[in-house]
């Protein structure tokens, strides 16, 4: 069985459940809105993701949305 492996900015092997922390601002597509640096992730998912986005969340103050593991680092 193929596991899908994500790992954040440092490195680290991130899992379901993980909490991490945005480490650069990032802009959403097709909106105004802000993910600002410093902002902590919780109950974080793994997906597999054609276009890198492997983290499903949900944002504090935005929502749902799918992350690049290289703006985050674990909690």
């Amino acid at each position: 069985e193929d596991r899908l492996i994500v790992k954040d900015s440092n490195g680290a092997v991130l899992a379901d459940g993980d909490s991490v922390t945005v480490i650069k601002d990032l802009k959403i597509k097709g909106s105004s809105s802000v993910v600002k640096v410093g902002t902590k992730i919780k109950n974080i998912r793994l997906i597999e993701s054609s276009d890198d986005h492997n983290i499903d969340c949900k944002v504090p103050g935005i929502g749902a949305l799918k992350v690049t593991p290289k703006y985050v680092k674990k909690a």
